[in-house]
């Protein structure tokens, strides 16, 4: 069985830099419904098409084919009259921009470092792994997988 457009796919996969520092080493299986569907990076889902259970994959992602360049207009400097008044290090605020959540990174008297680029953005990573389960869905499953999906959001 290969994969091909609606296949319900289970994955094992590791993401390391350029340098093999491994950076995510997912414990828990990875199931994405493949075929464009926005679940997986597209050249990742582009190297998996044909694919079959016990396949091994290797792929190189530039940052923009994973979390995107580094934007630096993404980081500022707030006051923290501005901001909640529980600040600290390490907390997610949501922003301005739909869709972008700021990273506290730093916190003084006054202000705090804030960044809404996501963690890996910028890196150039190793995606690698293997298959382990292909299961072909009907119209009607994918429907209601892709109405759970829009449900969760």
């Amino acid at each position: 069985m290969n994969i091909k457009k609606n296949a319900m796919v289970s994955i094992s996969m590791t993401l390391s830099d350029d340098n093999g520092n491994i950076i995510e080493d997912n414990e828990e299986e990875i199931i994405y419904l493949h075929g464009g569907y926005g679940h997986l990076f597209q050249k990742l889902e582009e190297e998996l098409e044909g694919k079959t259970i016990g396949d091994a994959f290797t792929v190189n992602l530039k940052p923009s084919e994973a979390f995107g360049e580094f934007n630096e207009d993404l980081v500022s400097k707030e006051m923290l009259s501005d901001l909640p008044d529980d600040i600290e290090v390490g907390m997610e605020l949501d922003g301005d921009l739909d869709g972008v959540i700021f990273n506290v990174l730093e916190v003084d008297e006054t202000h705090a470092l804030i960044d809404g680029n996501h963690p890996y953005a910028g890196f150039h990573l190793i995606a690698t792994g293997n298959i382990l389960e292909i299961e072909h869905l009907d119209d009607e499953t994918i429907a209601k997988v892709l109405e759970e999906e829009h449900h969760a959001h």
